[in-house]
């Protein structure tokens, strides 16, 4: 089979039953020229190997391949999907490897040659656990050069977010001390099978050579979730469930005790995460 000769994407969710499941978070995209924009969107893929979570019947596989990716390494937890990957890997000699399986289980960094990329229509119900979880890779600079990801337009903003805004929290923290991110463009509910409730976004993510400031990653996971937990407080009642004084921190970070989360810049956070390291 020739790349030319692969069926539409209607006919091989058809012909293979593969009905999205709800419970997997699957939302497939059938249009040809969106998965053709957000691979190209992931820039110049020649001489890379890229990683794509939730391939469902494989319309951002076969663009990420004409893209010119040196290998796609597909990780798919629905048994169904498989043989119809089977089929692009056939068109596509060498280039696809499908990996069945729990993303958030896998080891990714096995899987690929360097460069490597991340581009993906990430399953929503893992989409913030798997992004986090990358941006927590270490050693840093992370395996991969860039993620460029489907999220709920909600999420993408949260990811984006500036200090002071309520969409600004733990994602915007974590992604921003890592990677640079940005939203590139939306998408229309109606573009996907069965359509979602809410219009979706896909972002960059280019991580940076070095955080924006020192942090152990585990810790800064720690006083954010703690900070952000009960945004409306003052931080000195909402670091309490780090399970210690928080004056002493916040004096060592030199925050003002009666500021709350929301108002703090990613660098203060760095600083709250030091001086809880150094309280342990």
């Amino acid at each position: 089979m020739t790349p030319a000769a692969l069926p539409p994407l209607r006919e091989v969710i058809s012909r293979h039953g593969l009905a999205p499941h709800k419970s997997l978070g699957q939302n497939f995209l059938l249009d040809l020229n969106l998965t053709g924009r957000i691979a190209r969107s992931a820039g110049s893929l020649d001489d890379h190997d890229v990683i794509e979570v939730g391939p469902g019947p494989g319309g951002l596989t076969r663009a990420l391949l004409d893209a010119g990716a040196r290998r796609v390494v597909a990780i798919e937890r629905d048994h169904r999907c498989i043989a119809a990957l089977s089929e692009i890997s056939e068109a596509y000699p060498g280039r696809l490897t499908v990996v069945e399986g729990d993303a958030l289980a896998t080891n990714m960094e096995r899987l690929v040659t360097r460069p490597a990329r991340i581009v993906a229509n990430l399953p929503y119900n893992i989409a913030t656990p798997l992004l986090v979880g990358w941006l927590q890779t270490e050693p840093w600079p992370a395996w991969f050069d860039s993620l460029t990801l489907m999220f709920q337009r909600e999420v993408a903003e949260r990811i984006v977010a500036s200090p002071g805004g309520k969409a600004y929290g733990r994602l915007a923290v974590l992604a921003q001390w890592r990677t640079r991110p940005r939203i590139l463009f939306d998408v229309d509910r109606r573009a996907f099978t069965p359509p979602p409730a809410v219009t979706s976004s896909v972002v960059e993510l280019l991580p940076r050579a070095a955080p924006l400031a020192e942090a152990d990653p585990r810790a800064l996971e720690r006083v954010v979730a703690a900070a952000f937990g009960q945004r409306r407080k003052m931080l000195r009642a909402s670091l309490k469930s780090l399970g210690r004084d928080p004056l002493p921190l916040l004096e060592a970070a030199e925050i003002e005790p009666t500021r709350r989360a929301e108002e703090l810049s990613v660098e203060a956070f760095c600083a709250l995460a030091r001086a809880f390291t150094a309280s342990r």
